[in-house]
């Protein structure tokens, strides 16, 4: 538990941490005065200036914040072209825009690095001797099924299965379909390895699965580990990030779309608290699935904050782009306002999925 306390708090720190950061760096280079820029958020342990900029280390160690000069636009009003708001439009969209840069970029980084030290994935039969650490892994527990009830969960590993005194090691995936359609409605044990750990649970096979689920309720995969020289690993992670950003860019279209249409959601929102539960998970799992969970939850903050909605950075793209047509800005009254209502709804809707993710604990 204290180690993925650990873990949680890192993920959240580096994710938001780097986001800041793109704002702060990009500022800087375009001669943006800078007030703070922080570690952590309030209240502050410590903090000193260099130049114009203090920098400070904060108490709550989830991240960091950026104060830019002028960000916000008040009654009081300066000519400085230091002031955010008297940039060109393209610079300050530069500015808003590097935070989920960066986190596009810790995504690549965080992939080139799995990819360096071996990536899990799954077997292709004319390169399997290329891979190490071949298993059977779980890749899906359809809920309310045995193997839910069993406590499996994604990413366990199927070592072994037995019945009575009738024991197989399991080498493909078709091992383990074959054993369970000759013992449904029986008891049998499945020796699991999850990370380190390795374990039996015992479970009855259905006889009569819904369609598409199986007796178990499982999907499976043959996976392994393979690895890739420095120079291809930065390529492959690169690559891996951008695949990610549009396979993730279409299912958020699909869920909108289903929403709106039909009314229903598709798949599960989580908040920290279901962050915190999956972190544990990769935790148990290994370090190579906790990078790439870093990397998962880095683009999918790029999606999220690039969001024409206000309060996140692409609610004021949106008010940079309506200033260019319009010819001037927005009222200051009317973007502090829309601000205020956008942030009331996400903190709204983080409690809402908060309070969903502590229900699912009981």
């Amino acid at each position: 538990m204290i180690l993925t306390i650990i873990v949680f708090i890192l993920i959240l720190g580096i994710l938001i941490f780097a986001h800041e950061f793109g704002h702060f760096i990009s500022a800087k280079k375009a001669g943006i005065k800078v007030e703070e820029f922080g570690f952590g958020f309030p209240p502050r342990i410590f903090s000193f200036k260099k130049g114009e900029t203090t920098y400070s280390l904060n108490l709550i160690p989830v991240g960091g914040f950026v104060k830019i000069y002028g960000e916000e636009r008040g009654k009081k009003k300066t000519r400085s072209k230091r002031a955010f708001y008297n940039r060109p439009a393209w610079q300050r969209a530069i500015v808003l825009v590097m935070g989920v840069i960066m986190n596009l970029l810790v995504a690549a980084i965080f992939l080139s690095i799995v990819h360096g030290i071996g990536v899990p994935s799954i077997v292709e039969k004319a390169q399997e001797a290329n891979y190490r650490n071949i298993q059977i892994q779980i890749a899906g527990v359809a809920k309310n099924s045995p193997a839910e009830k069993a406590g499996l969960k994604v990413g366990d590993a199927i070592q072994q299965l037995t019945f009575n005194n009738e024991r197989l090691t399991i080498k493909e995936v078709e091992d383990v379909q074959k054993f369970v359609a000759a013992h449904v409605g029986e008891e049998i044990t499945i020796e699991i390895k999850r990370g380190k750990e390795v374990f039996q649970k015992d479970i009855i096979p259905r006889i009569s699965p819904p369609k598409d689920e199986g007796a178990l309720g499982i999907a499976m995969a043959k996976t392994g580990i393979i690895s890739y020289p420095w120079y291809l690993a930065i390529v492959k992670g690169f690559a891996s990030a951008g695949k990610l950003l549009i396979t993730f860019i279409s299912l958020f279209y699909l869920l909108i779309k289903t929403l709106i249409l039909k009314g229903t959601m598709i798949g599960e929102v989580a908040g920290p608290v279901g962050i915190f539960g999956l972190t544990s998970q990769m935790v148990q799992l290994g370090w190579v699935y906790v990078l790439q969970f870093v990397a998962i939850l880095s683009i999918n903050l790029v999606i999220i904050n690039v969001l024409p909605f206000p309060a996140l950075d692409g609610g004021r793209l949106l008010f940079l782009a309506i200033e260019k047509i319009k010819g001037k800005p927005i009222k200051p009254q009317t973007e502090q306002l829309a601000n205020s209502i956008g942030f009331a709804i996400l903190i709204f809707l983080m409690i809402v999925i908060t309070f969903r993710d502590v229900i699912k604990l009981f």
